[in-house]
């Protein structure tokens, strides 16, 4: 019988690396983005920042996000 890889499920949050690939910023502006996001969202500074309150922050579409997530 076959061995069939397990489903992925999709990330919820977005860490300052993945800012960085995505956008090419430093890692200091990459963090320096979610912080304001935080600040925004009125979340703790050790709060997750989810996809999608980066999506709206940043402009860039949500599917185009996790596609580069699940990359």
């Amino acid at each position: 019988m076959p061995h069939l890889p397990k489903k992925v499920q999709p990330r919820l949050v977005i860490y300052a690396s993945d800012v960085e690939r995505m956008t090419g910023r430093s890692p200091r502006t990459a963090r320096k983005m979610l912080q304001d996001i935080r600040k925004k969202n009125n979340k703790s500074k050790n709060a997750f920042v989810t996809v999608r309150e980066f999506a709206e922050h940043s402009g860039i579409d949500e599917t185009s996000i996790r596609d580069f997530l699940a990359s």
